[in-house]
Order: structure tokens, then C-alpha cells, then sequence
């Protein structure tokens, strides 16, 4: 009984270290994400993405399909309207083995264009959202975020 009870104990606490090791790797390749795009570093911040990530932003509505899609449209969008930005987590995340959800706080200045139709504004921004990401074989699958468009509008005079 002792023997199966400490084999029981020794296999549960190998499954645990798994699921805290898997925990750690979201948490640190979420880290490293963040990191590329504070350094507004374009190709590097899409590395960190499956080739078929999906990237939803919930105001936008429509998400954008695979690395290449998610790198033009949100991450080199972003970087350039913005490109003293700075992303930053909030909140002690919560992590799983295959992803992770935090708080964040984005914040800039608007001193370049958001497209040929949406010229800089040279105003500042500050807004804070959540996102829930999707680690799949140590990169980004999936992620989705949620902030406060109207107040972000509402800051570049929208």
C-alpha cells in the first residue's frame, strides 16, 4: 500500500512539474512577444506566431488568419502608427498549460499613420485591454483581444 501510495504521489508530482513547466513556457514566450514589440521590431514580434495563428481584435470584429495576415495588418499597423509604444501586463496572468490570459496597458503616441486614410494624430494614448492566448508546440496559435476602443477613439480624436 505504501508503495502504491508513494507511486501515486511520485507520478502526481511529475504531472504537476509538466503542467507548471508548460505554464512557465506560455508565460515566457508571451514575455518574449511583448519584448519584440516594445522594441518595434516587426518580423521579431511575428516569430512568436504559429504560421495559422489567428489574431482577434474584438473591436475590428473580423480576425486576421495566419502569421503574415496577424504581422501587416495588427502588429506592423500598430508599430508603425505608434512607434514609441509601449505594451506592458498589468496583472499577475493566468496561466495554463496551453495559455495564458492577462490585464495590459498600452501606450504611445500617435506620430505615425494608421493607414493612407487615417493620418497620424501626434496625440497621446493610454488603454488598457485583456488578452487570451493560445500556445500551440511553443508559439502563439490564437490571440484574442478585448480593450476599450471607444476611450482609445476617443483620446486620437476620433
Amino acid at each position: 500500500m505504501r508503495n502504491t501510495l508513494r507511486n501515486f504521489s511520485f507520478i502526481l508530482l511529475c504531472g504537476l512539474a509538466g503542467l507548471a513547466q508548460a505554464a512557465d513556457d506560455a508565460k515566457t514566450i508571451v514575455d518574449g512577444y511583448m519584448a519584440a514589440w516594445n522594441a518595434h521590431d516587426v518580423d521579431k514580434a511575428a516569430t512568436f506566431l504559429t504560421e495559422d495563428a489567428v489574431y482577434f481584435d474584438a473591436t475590428v470584429g473580423t480576425p486576421q488568419k495566419g502569421r503574415t495576415a496577424a504581422r501587416d495588418n495588427v502588429i506592423k499597423v500598430f508599430i508603425t502608427a505608434v512607434p514609441d509604444l509601449t505594451w506592458k501586463m498589468t496583472s499577475e496572468p493566468i496561466v495554463s498549460s496551453d495559455g495564458i490570459a492577462f490585464q495590459w496597458e498600452f501606450s504611445g503616441t500617435n506620430s505615425g499613420a494608421w493607414s493612407a486614410e487615417t493620418p497620424a494624430t501626434n496625440k497621446p494614448l493610454k488603454f488598457e485591454g485583456v488578452s487570451f492566448v493560445r500556445i500551440k508546440d511553443g508559439k502563439i496559435a490564437y490571440q484574442g483581444d478585448y480593450y476599450d476602443a471607444l476611450g482609445f477613439n476617443k483620446q486620437l480624436g476620433w
